[in-house]
């Protein structure tokens, strides 16, 4: 179970500008987008029991997940005016076990009881700067291939 509310940012793909910034930042020219819409991890003190809704969340930091060579960001967020997380602007606020957490559920997800392999790895837990820059890196690779 993911510990956070976990969806995906609207009008966003992990497409080849997203790629690009990592391949370069990384040094790792074999990366490419999963071509994907960019994932979220919502943080709120609220209980929500469904997951077919729209929020507005505020960025404040991400997780640079590579799976099998495919740049897969995980932006994390607050929910707007959360009572309990509402205040905070950077991951730096985050609890060493709350990334922890959210780090072992990301490297351990998609891995089966008889894969002797880890697809996954996290390269970066960035701020809420580079977490803008990515959304909208996302959503410049959704417009291009949207707009044919």
């Amino acid at each position: 179970i993911c510990p956070t509310l976990y969806g995906i940012i609207p009008q966003t793909l992990c497409g080849k500008r997203v790629a690009h910034h990592c391949r370069i930042k990384f040094a790792r020219k074999e990366i490419v987008g999963d071509m994907d819409p960019l994932d979220i991890c919502v943080l709120t003190e609220k209980l929500v029991t469904q997951g077919n809704i729209l929020l507005e969340a505020i960025p404040i930091g991400g997780l640079k997940l590579i799976d099998n060579n495919e740049a897969d960001d995980k932006i994390i967020a607050v929910l707007k005016d959360d009572a309990l997380y509402g205040d905070w602007n950077n991951i730096d606020q985050c609890s060493h076990k709350l990334l922890e957490r959210l780090e072992h559920y990301f490297l351990t997800y998609k891995k089966s009881p008889t894969s002797s392999t880890d697809k996954c790895e996290i390269l970066d837990i960035y701020g809420k700067e580079e977490a803008v820059k990515i959304i909208r890196l996302a959503n410049e690779d959704y417009i291009e291939h949207f707009s044919r």
